[in-house]
């Protein structure tokens, strides 16, 4: 059985990705913590955003503005709406693709109401012109507007009440520098700890009406890849699972079970993920090999293989970069039940199946 299937669009998904998929993860949004008490992880962004918060809201001021970064999945647009909640004020949300032209935008900040929290997902994909406008609507609440044209044509500011923008990426690097200085708070969301998953997998359990037992908790954390949303969306599956073989209690041989089902070892790497790694071994050595190479080896876009499938390995040492390429690590040739070397070539080479370390 295979963890992926294809979308409309021909493009190939997986359960492991951290990426918001209408289709997996329709049911999301009742697992959404409203209060920054009930946000399980992330405990320094915490820390420091409910004191902004608390001093924004005695003062009866919009909080600055706000530059969410990190992978998919952790949680960026549930903390957008936390942090529109605990200020009391309305949240507007939309993403960048969306915004196509400067009246799009313009439609948007007239209609904002004071101290609104207005959200924009993937902000490092918004257009040059909108970027200029959003300058002096972060900076002046007011929004530069063309009336007329050509030589008649004359600039008119308008003012638009104070707001608080709140934009999200995957790639910081990608975000222009002007649109970032004006961010005054920034927060980079990393990979959560094994504890806090396990919370979040108990605290999505209740709300979902799900009996699972401490034993399933500690085995599913440990394979979620340390993201929020693949730990609902495995517990999801394990739910599943359970209902047709184990009257709805999920257990530690369901979640062992349903995870082989589905291809995803104890490490949480799923079935290109140990194809990436087993590529880079068998075909290049070891290594380095570079991104573009290696992505066509895999059969997978560069972008894919540079946003989803490396950093969760980058992180966990089962991958390298080097300024020739990506190479494997130890840690790579042991989970895979491979030796390294000459000693591998040589016949010690085991059963893929070996390295569903369970």
């Amino acid at each position: 059985m295979n963890s992926d299937f294809t979308d409309d669009n021909g493009i190939e998904n997986n359960l492991l990705n951290g990426d918001y998929n209408q289709i997996k993860d329709g049911t999301e949004n009742p697992l959404r913590p409203k209060k920054l008490a009930d946000f399980q992880g992330q405990d320094a962004i915490k820390s420091n955003l409910s004191i902004f918060i608390q001093a924004a809201n005695d003062r009866s001021e919009s909080l600055d503005h706000v530059f969410l970064s990190g992978p998919p999945g952790l949680g960026k647009t549930t903390l957008a709406g936390i942090i529109a909640n605990e200020l009391g004020a309305e949240l507007k949300v939309t993403s960048a693709p969306a915004i196509e032209k400067p009246k799009d935008l313009a439609g948007i900040l007239t209609g904002i109401t004071e101290r609104c929290v207005f959200f924009i997902d993937e902000i490092h994909r918004l257009k040059p012109a909108i970027e200029e406008m959003l300058y002096i609507a972060m900076e002046d609440y007011e929004m530069d507007w063309v009336i007329g044209q050509g030589p008649s044509a004359r600039n008119i500011r308008i003012p638009i009440p104070q707001f608080t923008l709140i934009g999200a990426t995957t790639k910081a690097g990608a975000v222009a520098s002007p649109l970032y200085s004006r961010f005054g708070i920034s927060c980079r969301m990393d990979f959560y700890r094994a504890e806090d998953i396990m919370s979040i997998i108990r605290r999505s359990a209740g709300i979902l009406d799900i009996s699972i037992d401490e034993d399933a908790v500690v085995q599913l954390a440990g394979c979620s890849r340390g993201t929020p949303r693949v730990a609902n969306r495995l517990l999801r599956r394990m739910r599943d699972f359970a209902h047709v073989e184990n009257s709805g209690i999920i257990t530690k041989d369901i979640v062992m079970n349903g995870l082989k089902r589905l291809e995803i070892d104890a490490m949480g790497l799923e079935r290109l993920d140990r194809q990436i790694l087993r590529l880079i071994i068998e075909r290049y050595d070891g290594g380095p090999v570079g991104a573009e190479t290696l992505a066509i080896s895999a059969g997978e876009a560069v972008e894919s293989l540079e946003d989803f499938y490396e950093p969760y390995m980058i992180q966990q040492g089962f991958i390298k970069r080097t300024p020739r390429g990506r190479m494997v690590t130890d840690l790579a040739y042991s989970h895979l039940g491979l030796t390294p070397g000459a000693q591998r070539k040589a016949g010690g080479n085991t059963d893929e199946n070996q390295s569903l370390l369970f």
